[in-house]
């Protein structure tokens, strides 16, 4: 047991972090499938329990302090290590800035930043402890470039790939690595789970005919989208390499626009995203 790599696993109700909770137990890891709400934890608990595969389901809440501080003490207690942190509690905010609210952005903040902060400092004494661990945060191809009527996601995106940057010179001495994952529109409920600015679904808000064709070109993205499965993979041959890169890019629309952007003028690119939105 003690040669047993530990991962923790954040937002691992449904898609990628329910992907990767039972990815990394399938290939033995002792993981730690954390969610908010442990009335959704019934799928992955029943696949679990039918593989029998080292899963342990635990509550956990980024938004909550003491959520995150009892579950990663009692991960540490049970487990006597940590050695993998997949920071993948996440949800979409749409809407324009001048619709949304104050208390719609903060909440979004709270989750997809502070709330990957409040994990990754309550795990990093254990891993600076032991020499070595991996912190895995799942950043979006929107982390490296804005899309419209969604700056406050953009925002946090951007925001965690400046973080873990800045932070995998701090570890790198501790021996922890940080990993970026950036993947692009993913087959998942994400759609089902991103929140609408309320302005923005009232026909008077000047930029509800805009919100309409968004949602439209999200829709049919999301459809055609990367299964989660699949990033999953991606993580888990970062996590297993002796050496990860700091970044992945994971589905072929991410890498395409990653592409454009890279070669494309700011003027150029916002022609390029108007057009696909229109």
């Amino acid at each position: 047991m003690t040669d047993q790599k530990v991962a923790i696993v954040t937002g691992s109700s449904s898609g990628i972090g329910y992907e990767t909770a039972l990815l990394l137990a399938r290939n033995g890891f002792r993981t730690y499938a954390t969610m908010r709400n442990l009335e959704k934890a019934k799928a992955i608990s029943d696949v679990a329990k039918r593989e029998n595969i080292p899963l342990h389901i635990i509550k956990l809440d980024v938004t909550d302090e003491k959520s995150v501080n009892d579950a990663i003490k009692t991960i540490k207690s049970d487990a006597g290590r940590i050695d993998v942190l997949v920071n993948n509690a996440g949800y979409g905010l749409t809407g324009s800035l001048e619709d949304l609210s104050m208390s719609e952005i903060k909440a979004q903040y709270e989750t997809n930043v502070f709330g990957l902060i409040r994990v990754t400092q309550a795990v990093l004494p254990i891993m600076r402890e032991q020499k070595s661990g991996i912190i895995v945060n799942i950043s979006s191809i929107g982390g490296k470039m804005a899309m419209p009527l969604s700056s406050p996601y953009i925002g946090t995106k951007f925001a965690v790939e400046g973080l873990s940057e800045s932070i995998a010179y701090d570890l790198e001495p501790f021996g922890i690595k940080v990993v970026i994952i950036e993947p692009g529109a993913i087959k998942t409920n994400f759609d089902t789970g991103m929140i609408i600015a309320q302005k923005s679904q009232n026909p008077s808000s000047p930029y509800y005919k805009g919100m309409q064709k968004l949602q439209s070109s999200l829709n049919s993205m999301l459809k055609n989208g990367t299964p989660p499965a699949k990033v999953a993979e991606v993580i888990l041959n970062a996590i297993t390499t002796p050496n990860p890169n700091l970044r992945y890019t994971v589905g072929e629309d991410a890498a395409l626009l990653a592409q454009k952007r890279k070669e494309l003028s700011d003027s150029e690119f916002q022609k390029l995203v108007f057009e696909f939105f229109k």
